[in-house]
C-alpha cells in the first residue's frame, strides 16, 4: 500500500450522487509548472481525479455488483496508461479494487473491503488540473458476468478476507488483478494480470475473449477461454508479483515485464536476486516468441532511501521505437526510466534459465553476464526521484511525444494496510492520496 500515508491528514470528500458517468468529473486541483534549471526533466502539468462513490461507479456499469463501498472512491486507475489517439485523453485500467493486509495471529491476512467490485477499463482526459472520466467498461467474462479481483487459486494465490480481516471469502477462478494495457488495431484491448500472471485479450467492450496462462497451472471453473501458452517458469512468480508492465511494439507484437524476480528456487532467492525477465508475445501465433533477461540497478541507487533488494519493481514498459522499450525500475518512492533494444542475440527462450530444476537459477546469479547471459543492455533515461513534483508509486507510463511523457501513480484506492485504515463503523479512513496524471517534459527526449 502507500508508504505516504502516515502523518497525512485524512482528507473530506463529497460528490454529488446519481450523475450520469460521462459527466462525473474531477474536483480536486493539483499544481501546474513546478519549475527546473534549463537542460533538467521538469513537471509540466499535474492533474487530478476527483471523488467519485465506488459503488456509483461500478453500479453505473454493472448494476447490484457493489451493496456497500465502505466510503471508497474510484482509485486504482493508475495502474498503467496507454493514448487513446485525442490529445490529453488516455485508456487506464483499474487493478483488482480496493485490498489490504491485516496481521491476524502473526499472520497477514489479504482484504477485500468491496469484494463486488469488477476490474475496469477507464476512459480519462486531462483537462488543465483536472482529470476527468469520459467513459469506463466493465471487464467481464463470457457470458457478461464481472470477472471481480478476487484471489483465483487455493494454494497459490492470497486467501480473500473481508475488510476487517474476520471473514473469509471465496475464490474466484475469474478473478484478475489487472496491470497493463495497450489497445490493439481492431479497437479490443491486451492487459496483464498478476495471479497467473497471464495475458488477457479483451474485446472493445470488456469481454474477456483469451486469456493466456503458464503451462501447467490448471485453472479450472473460468468463464472464458483459458490457454496454457507462457512459460512454465512463470508458475515461479512470487506472490501479488506477476505481470504489471505491459507494451506493444510497432509491428503489432506485446512485450509483458515480470514485476518482479521469480522465487527461484525459493522466495529467499527471488527476494534478494536483481534479475527479473521479460517476454515477447505474437498475437498472431499466439505464443510466447523471445524471452528477455533484466538486470535491476541496486536499490539504493534507484532509491536511495531504501536497503530492502526485494522493493525494487518494474511497473511499466512503452515502446519508442521498432525493438526500443522505456522501462521503469520502481520502488514506492522513487522511479528510474531507462531504454533497453530488444536483440535476438539476447533472446534466452527455452534456454535452461527456463528449467526451475537448473541450479544456480538465473535469479541466483550475482553476475549474469559473467555466467554468459544475455542481460539486455539498458540507458539511463530520466530518474524521476529527482524530478520536483512526481508524486510516488508511479504505476504507468505513457509516451506524449519525443519530448513529453505522461505518468499516473496508484493511489490504492486511498488506503492504507492495518486495521485502522476503517474506523469503527467500517468507513474507509482516507489515506489523502489522490489519483495525479503528470506531465515530464525531458529536454533531451528518448
Amino acid at each position: 500500500m502507500s508508504p505516504y500515508a502516515a502523518g497525512r491528514r485524512s482528507v473530506h470528500r463529497s460528490v454529488a450522487a446519481g450523475v450520469p458517468l460521462a459527466l462525473l468529473a474531477a474536483l480536486t486541483v493539483s499544481g501546474t509548472a513546478v519549475g527546473a534549471p534549463s537542460g533538467e526533466a521538469r513537471v509540466t502539468g499535474s492533474a487530478t481525479l476527483g471523488d467519485i462513490p465506488l459503488g456509483t461507479f461500478s453500479n453505473t456499469l454493472l448494476p447490484g455488483t457493489v451493496g456497500d463501498d465502505r466510503g471508497v472512491h474510484l482509485g486504482g486507475i493508475g495502474s498503467d496508461i496507454y493514448p487513446a489517439g485525442r490529445k490529453g485523453e488516455f485508456w487506464t485500467v483499474t487493478d483488482r479494487g480496493p485490498n489490504g493486509q491485516i496481521k491476524v495471529a502473526g499472520e497477514k491476512r489479504r482484504t477485500f473491503p468491496v469484494p463486488g467490485f469488477d476490474p475496469a477499463i477507464v476512459r480519462i482526459r486531462v483537462s488543465g488540473d483536472t482529470v476527468k472520466v469520459l467513459d469506463a467498461i466493465p471487464v467481464t467474462t463470457s457470458s457478461g458476468k464481472p470477472v471481480t479481483g478476487l484471489s483465483n487459486q487455493k494454494g497459490r494465490d492470497e486467501a480473500p478476507y473481508s475488510y476487517d480481516a474476520k471473514a473469509p471469502l471465496s475464490y474466484n477462478p475469474n478473478g484478475l488483478d489487472t496491470e497493463g494495457i495497450v489497445r490493439a488495431e481492431d479497437g479490443s484491448f491486451w492487459l496483464v494480470d498478476e495471479y497467473g500472471p497471464s495475458l488477457i485479450h479483451v474485446s472493445a467492450r470488456g469481454k474477456v475473449l483469451t486469456r493466456y496462462v503458464p503451462k501447467g497451472l490448471g485453472l479450472t471453473g473460468a468463464d472464458y477461454r483459458v490457454v496454457e501458452a507462457l512459460p512454465a517458469v512463470l508458475l515461479h512468480r512470487k506472490v501479488n508479483r506477476g505481470f504489471e508492465g505491459l507494451a506493444q511494439l510497432p509491428g503489432g507484437d506485446l512485450v509483458m515485464a515480470v514485476q518482479s524476480p521469480l522465487s527461484l528456487p525459493d522466495t529467499d532467492a527471488g527476494e534478494a536476486s536483481l534479475t527479473t525477465r521479460l517476454l515477447r508475445f505474437s498475437p498472431k501465433k499466439r505464443a510466447v516468441t523471445a524471452e528477455y533477461a533484466y538486470r535491476f540497478d541496486p536499490v539504493n541507487v534507484v532509491d536511495p532511501s531504501e536497503d530492502d533488494t526485494s522493493e525494487l519493481k518494474i511497473s511499466s514498459v512503452v515502446a519508442v521505437g521498432r525493438d526500443r522499450l522505456l522501462v521503469e525500475e520502481r520502488t514506492d518512492k522513487a522511479a528510474r526510466l531507462q531504454v533497453v533494444k530488444l536483440t535476438r542475440g539476447a533472446d534466452i527462450l527455452g534456454d535452461k534459465w527456463d528449467d526451475g530444476t537448473t541450479a544456480p537459477s538465473l535469479e541466483q546469479l550475482d553476475d549474469p553476464a559473467a555466467s554468459g547471459v544475455p542481460v539486455l543492455r539498458k540507458r539511463l533515461v530520466v530518474d524521476l526521484g529527482s524530478v520536483k513534483g512526481v508524486p510516488g508509486k508511479i504505476e504507468g507510463v505513457a509516451r506524449v511525444d519525443h519530448d513529453t511523457l505522461a505518468l499516473i501513480n496508484d493511489n490504492d484506492f486511498g488506503m492504507t494496510d492495518g486495521p485502522e485504515a476503517f474506523d469503527a463503523r467500517g468507513r474507509l479512513v482516507d489515506s489523502g492520496i489522490e489519483t495525479t496524471v503528470t506531465y515530464v517534459r525531458l529536454p533531451r527526449g528518448i
